[in-house]
C-alpha cells in the first residue's frame, strides 16, 4: 500500500538482537550481512521479522525469489513431491529431473538442441561450465571481466573480480585473464578508430592487445561473462559488445559462456538477458530464480558441446526432486505472470527513478533491464566520484523505514524485487527509497 506518512521502525527489535547475538557465537564470520534483519515469514513481496516488523522486499534473496515468497503453486509442488520422495542419487532416474531438463532445453537461448546438467547453485553451475569448456576444446585458458562475480569456490573464484576481499588469501585455479567490462558510465579504455561504441572498444582491446601480447587465442577455451553485471554494479553493456564478442569467439574457436545466474529466468523481461542482443551463447549458467529459493543450478549447453563421458562430472544432489518440482512450478508462474510483468514494472521503475534523478543530483546513473535495475550514487555528476558513504546511509535508512535493498558495485543500489511485484508495490518502494535518499542528503548538508 502507498504510505500517507513513512514511519521509522525501531529496528532491530529485542527478538532480532537476541538471535543476532546467538548467530555471532556460532556462524562463520565470512558471511557479510547487509542489515540486522531476522526473518520470520514472507508472503509475496513482503517479509516480516521476528519482532513483527513488515518490510517490502526489493532484494528477493538476491534475485532468487522470482515468484515472491511462498507462492502457493510452488509451495504445493514442493509439498506434493515431499510426500512421494525427497531424494534419490544421480545414479538413478526420476520424472521431474527429466521434465525440468526438457523445459530448460526448450527455453535455451540458442537454436541448436540443448543438454542440461543440474547442480545445487550458481557457483556449481559455473564450475561445471568451465570444466566442460576445457574438456570440449582441449584448451586451458579463459577470459573473464573485471567486476564480474561468478562464485567463491576456487574454480569460480578464478573468474570473480568484484572485490579483493573475495580473493585475498586464496589461490584460484583456472588460468584466467581479466579485461575491463564495458561500463559506459565509467570507461577505462580509449576508443580505437572505427569503434561504434564502448562495447566494441573492449572487444578490440581483447583482440588487439590481449591476444597479441599476452594470451594466445588458440589456447583460450572460453570467455565467461555476465550479460548484465550483477555484483559489479548492475552494469548494462553497450549494444555493440555482444555481437562483436560473438564474432571474435567464432573466429578463434572460443566458446562463449554466459553467466545468467542473476540476470536469467525472466529477470530482465526475457528468459535470458543475452536475448536482448540477439546473440546465441554456447553455454548458459543458471541458478538463483530458477526454483523460487530451493537450491538449484543448471548448465544448459549446445548438444555438440556436452559430450563428456559418464563419470566425467557428476554430483550427489543433482536433479534433486524437491528442487526440480519447485523449478517446474516456478517456470509455469514466470511464463504466465513473471516475464511480461518484469517488462512492464521494470520500465515503470526505470522511468520513475530517472525522473527522481532530476530532483536528486547524487543519483548519477540509473540503468537496467526489466526488474534488474541499479542506481549509482555519486558525489556530483560532473566528477562521477562514487558516494560510498551516502549509498550505505541510504540503504540503512531504507531498511529502517521498511524497505529491503542492498548494494552492488562501488556505490550502487540494486532493485531486484520478485517478478510478480505490483505497480502499487513499486510505488511504495520508490516512496520509501526517495524518503531515505532525502534524509541522507540532508544529513550531509
Amino acid at each position: 500500500m502507498l504510505l500517507n506518512s513513512i514511519t521509522r521502525l525501531n529496528v532491530p527489535g529485542p527478538e532480532a538482537r537476541a538471535f543476532i547475538a546467538r548467530d555471532h557465537r556460532v556462524i562463520s564470520p565470512s558471511y557479510g550481512r547487509e542489515h540486522p534483519f531476522v526473518m520470520s515469514h514472507g508472503k509475496g513481496c513482503y517479509v516480516w521479522d521476528v519482532d513483527g516488523n513488515r518490510y517490502l522486499d526489493f532484494v528477493a534473496g538476491i534475485a532468487v525469489n522470482a515468484t515472491g515468497h511462498c507462492h502457493p503453486r510452488v509451495v504445493q509442488a514442493i509439498q506434493e513431491q515431499a510426500e512421494q520422495f525427497i531424494h534419490i542419487s544421480s545414479d538413478f532416474y526420476h520424472q521431474r529431473w527429466i521434465e525440468l531438463s526438457e523445459r530448460l532445453s526448450q527455453i535455451a537461448p540458442f537454436a541448436e538442441p540443448a543438454r542440461v546438467f543440474l547442480a545445487n547453485s550458481g557457483t556449481e553451475a559455473v564450475e561445471a561450465a568451465i570444466k566442460l569448456a576445457s574438456y570440449h576444446t582441449g584448451r586451458s585458458r579463459f577470459i573473464g571481466f573485471i567486476g564480474g562475480f561468478h562464485g567463491r569456490t576456487l574454480g569460480a573464484l578464478g573468474f570473480t573480480a568484484s572485490k579483493t576481499v573475495q580473493r585475498a588469501g586464496f589461490m584460484p585455479a583456472p588460468a584466467v585473464t581479466h579485461i575491463p567490462y564495458p561500463n559506459p558510465y565509467r570507461p577505462v579504455l580509449q576508443p580505437m578508430p572505427g569503434d561504434r561504441d564502448y562495447g566494441e572498444t573492449v572487444v578490440n582491446y581483447l583482440e588487439q592487445v590481449i591476444f597479441q601480447n599476452l594470451v594466445p587465442p588458440e589456447e583460450v577455451a572460453a570467455v565467461l561473462v555476465e550479460p548484465i553485471q550483477g555484483e559489479g554494479g548492475y552494469i548494462v553493456p553497450p549494444d555493440g559488445f555482444f555481437p562483436r564478442l560473438r564474432e571474435l569467439c567464432d573466429r578463434h574457436g572460443i566458446l562463449l559462456i554466459v553467466d545468467e545466474v542473476q540476470s536469467g529466468m525472466g529477470r530482465t523481461g526475457e528468459w535470458w538477458a543475452i536475448q536482448h542482443w540477439g546473440v546465441e551463447p554456447d553455454i548458459v549458467c543458471s541458478a538463483k530464480g530458477i526454483a523460487s529459493g530451493v537450491p538449484l543450478g543448471a548448465v544448459i549447453a549446445r548438444e555438440h558441446i556436452m559430450t563428456w563421458p559418464a563419470g566425467a562430472h557428476s554430483n550427489t544432489y543433482g536433479g534433486n526432486p524437491l528442487a526440480c518440482a519447485a523449478a517446474l512450478a516456478t517456470l509455469d508462474v514466470l511464463a504466465e505472470e513473471g516475464l511480461e510483468n518484469a517488462r512492464l514494472q521494470g520500465a515503470y521503475l526505470l522511468e520513475r527513478l530517472r525522473k527522481m534523478a532530476d530532483r536528486h543530483p547524487h543519483l548519477g546513473d540509473v540503468r537496467g533491464k526489466g526488474l534488474m535495475v541499479g542506481v549509482e550514487l555519486v558525489v556530483d555528476r560532473d566528477s562521477r566520484r562514487p558516494a560510498v558513504a551516502l549509498r550505505n546511509r541510504v540503504k540503512k535508512l531504507a531498511f529502517e523505514h521498511g524497505l529491503l535493498v542492498i548494494g552492488c558495485g562501488v556505490s550502487s543500489i540494486r532493485f531486484c524485487p520478485p517478478l510478480i511485484v505490483s505497480r502499487q508495490e513499486v510505488d511504495e518502494a520508490l516512496q520509501i527509497f526517495e524518503h531515505a535518499l532525502t534524509l541522507a542528503e540532508e544529513e550531509q548538508e
